[in-house]
């Protein structure tokens, strides 16, 4: 049996991940094309890669078909009903920075945290007769942030596409989406609460709690703990 280490399988986040991984002497690389998801670890005995998107390895933890995993917090958090239960962080890795947040159209002047936002919802309820839209693809984050913030009639709408157009095409009133540097957000003619950051996202090195764990596997994931230095 090997460890199973999964890492994303395209884009910055994989070549950010390679990046870390080899400048602590473990060597992650393609083995095929770049249409293939094969690869391979060097530098440390009985550990294989798998190319998965970010977005199928909190699953592949929750669930133990890989022994460790990068992804971002956030798709953890999202993915994967309580989460710490079936998976440990073990490395923040400082790359892939993103917040989750809510924001509002620009010109709603008097909406400018989330105790605004909730009198703006009973106002918008009172005269349009059904609950203010929040466009995203967050909803287990964004529900749990808005009912401990204390903030009522709202409704989630999933959001398939561009999170930000919603507002324009008139689908959402609000949306919450993940930034990086705000950019889309202005492009798009909305502001971000002051007090509407619902989590601070980073990719992250997890372990599987739940995956087949053999003794000789312990005894590779301590090997490769000490070779990264954690």
């Amino acid at each position: 049996m090997m460890l199973k280490l999964g890492v994303p399988s395209k884009g910055r986040l994989m070549e950010k991940t390679f990046d870390w991984f080899g400048a602590r002497g473990v060597g992650l690389k393609r083995t095929g094309s770049e249409r293939e998801y094969a690869g391979a670890v060097e530098g440390v005995e009985g550990c294989e890669l798998h190319l998965l998107s970010a977005g199928e390895i909190p699953a592949a933890l929750a669930e133990g078909r890989i022994h460790l995993g990068v992804t971002g917090t956030d798709l953890v958090r999202e993915k994967v009903a309580s989460w710490e239960q079936r998976i440990e962080e073990l490395e923040p890795l400082g790359f892939g920075h993103a917040n989750l947040v809510i924001a509002v159209p620009a010109f709603w002047v008097d909406v400018d945290t989330l105790d605004d936002l909730d009198a703006a919802a009973a106002a918008f309820r009172a005269v349009h007769g059904h609950r203010l839209r929040i466009a995203t693809k967050y909803h287990r984050l964004v529900r749990e942030f808005l009912r401990q913030e204390g903030v009522a009639d709202y409704a989630l709408i999933d959001s398939q596409g561009a999170t930000e157009g919603t507002v324009k095409n008139e689908t959402a009133e609000a949306i919450a989406d993940i930034t990086s540097s705000g950019e889309t957000m202005r492009a798009n003619h909305l502001k971000v609460l002051a007090d509407g950051t619902v989590h601070r996202s980073q990719a992250t090195l997890f372990r599987a709690r739940g995956a087949d764990w053999s003794e000789e596997d312990r005894t590779r994931l301590n090997a490769l703990k000490d070779r990264l230095g954690l």
